[in-house]
């Protein structure tokens, strides 16, 4: 069972799961779900450079992930707690992760697995970065990382959207050096002319995107930046409006938190006044 359930973990992702089939009898229906879960909350911290260093387990009950294992710090702690609720499916987290200043970080060792999955982690963290952002939404970007290096080849259509998607690459966790080979072309790319071609109606309509999406892609975006510690911002929006608290640790943090949020599409205005600067 032991070996079925981690063979569970590994291939959540690609929708491979295993049960034993004591277990399938009671709900094979919310069992597949919850393993599913679990896996996909263990890969997300496997893939995590901050917590893979770390022996955190997790199990799944009606939405709840329960956390167990030892990490460092309190940062990492929450950290872990906010990986598993950015998991679709996971409304809860019973965090029982203890704190060990002593403990063993001998998985951190890497392997050329661990770089092959983290290159992945991070074109996919810049990919939605661009996705996500209003002014490079529609562009023709591609991204490909290879050792930490991320290479952004396509076309945009000014030296300001070339500037801007090189600087959301740059300030992603992962990143150590861009490759900016983006062409400037007045033509436009295939996503910009199919935005085009749905009019200015169209245009409306994706802007107005649910409050939900929005705080899930703001506190997404802020764990994904290299120079900000996500995990101490609580982030909530209505109608398009962002709200921020908690904490960071200079007016340069707070600064670049407001904008990540602003350059999100459906943000309309971020409030951080309740967001306290600790020096």
């Amino acid at each position: 069972m032991h070996k079925l359930k981690a063979l569970a973990y590994a291939t959540a992702t690609a929708g491979v799961l295993a049960l034993s089939p004591a277990h399938a009898q009671t709900n094979p229906n919310n069992d597949i779900a919850e393993a599913r879960l679990e896996g996909s909350v263990a890969t997300a911290f496997a893939l995590n450079r901050h917590l893979n260093p770390f022996r955190i387990q997790v199990a799944v009950e009606d939405q709840t992930a329960v956390l167990t294992g030892t990490v460092e710090n309190g940062v990492n702690r929450n950290l872990a707690k906010q990986v598993a609720l950015s998991i679709e499916g996971i409304d809860r987290v019973d965090n029982q992760i203890a704190i060990d200043t002593n403990v063993d970080r001998s998985n951190a060792r890497r392997t050329s697995l661990a770089n092959s999955l983290d290159d992945a982690t991070t074109t996919a963290a810049v990919k939605s970065k661009l996705l996500w952002n209003r002014y490079t939404q529609g562009l023709d970007i591609d991204v490909d990382t290879h050792n930490s290096v991320v290479t952004l080849t396509g076309a945009v259509d000014s030296d300001a959207a070339r500037e801007l998607a090189e600087r959301l690459a740059r300030n992603t966790r992962g990143v150590l050096e861009v490759r900016n080979n983006l062409a400037i072309t007045d033509k436009p790319g295939t996503a910009v002319r199919a935005q085009q071609a749905a009019g200015q109606a169209a245009e409306g309509a994706a802007d107005a995107v649910s409050d939900v999406w929005i705080t899930s892609k703001v506190k997404s975006s802020l764990l994904f930046s290299r120079s900000l510690d996500g995990v101490n911002i609580s982030v909530t929006s209505r109608a398009g409006d962002v709200t921020f608290s908690g904490s960071v640790d200079s007016e340069q943090s707070r600064e670049l938190a407001i904008e990540i949020a602003q350059g999100i599409r459906g943000v309309n205005n971020v409030d951080a006044e309740a967001l306290d600067v600790l020096r």
